[in-house]
């Protein structure tokens, strides 16, 4: 028997691979995790699309259910459904180290994710520095682990992507918006001048989708638009090449 960690896309229920689909056909159980992005579809349309029942786990399910996920998986064939790559997010490295430990064998499908459909932007992926996240600032009212992060990635003139917190049980999805405000919150305790007014962010919504969104310019005008439903997330450019900044200029102009 065999555990599964199987990437499904970043959209709808038809973004999951034909060999993903397979084995998700001939599974005994089945898990999604909906903690660590959002689809643009139903827990419903997957269940209607595979033909199967899926058990969802939220962060803390599926954190106390490692152990028995993997159990499972000595008698049954078990997937753990993953939104965009499975390995994307570091949090289900612990599942797949603790199946190997106990001698199960895993196996692994990927796909696409948030770190690679960033590069629609035009910005390089070889440039993009260290990824950081932005969780809402009341669960971390001292929060200055973005803006480091960022001046890191600055200092080498690299790209930061931002990845933006969400709480699907409480439906709460950061916004653009709300990211950007907090960068200025944090630098308005740090005055490094790092944020300004003026700096150049790149605001995007649910890439991988057909509606997928994507504006670029300065921060005060950025902060001011809509982008409509979640998932969002913010690219803050390094030192760019002149092809990376002719393509930005569609998104300056609503391409």
């Amino acid at each position: 028997m065999t555990l599964y960690l199987i990437g499904i896309g970043l959209s709808t229920e038809k973004d999951i691979t034909v060999k993903g689909l397979e084995i998700v056909q001939k599974c005994d159980k089945i898990y999604l995790e909906n903690y660590t992005s959002l689809l643009q579809c139903s827990l419903a349309d997957l269940e209607k699309f595979y033909g199967k029942n899926i058990t969802v786990a939220d962060r803390l399910t599926a954190e106390q259910k490692d152990q028995e996920i993997v159990s499972e998986a000595k008698t049954k064939d078990v997937a753990f459904l993953v939104v965009g790559d499975p390995f994307s997010a570091t949090t289900h490295i612990e599942l797949f180290k603790l199946a190997k430990e106990k001698n199960i064998p895993v196996q692994v499908v990927h796909n696409a994710s948030i770190l690679t459909a960033v590069g629609i932007t035009g910005l390089q992926l070889y440039k993009f520095g260290k990824t950081t996240s932005i969780p809402f600032i009341e669960d971390h009212p001292q929060l200055e682990t973005p803006y480091n992060v960022f001046k890191e990635n600055q200092q080498q003139g690299l790209h930061t992507l931002f990845l933006l917190d969400l709480k699907p049980e409480q439906h709460k999805f950061m916004t653009v918006n709300q990211a950007l405000e907090i960068l200025e919150k944090i630098e308005s305790r740090k005055k490094e001048n790092l944020i300004q007014k003026d700096t150049l962010v790149v605001g995007c919504a649910r890439l991988g989708s057909d509606d997928a969104v994507i504006k670029a310019g300065p921060l005060e005008k950025i902060r001011k638009m809509e982008f409509g439903k979640a998932p969002h997330c913010l690219i803050i450019p390094g030192k760019m090449h002149f092809s990376e900044e002719e393509f930005l200029k569609f998104y300056a102009k609503g391409w």
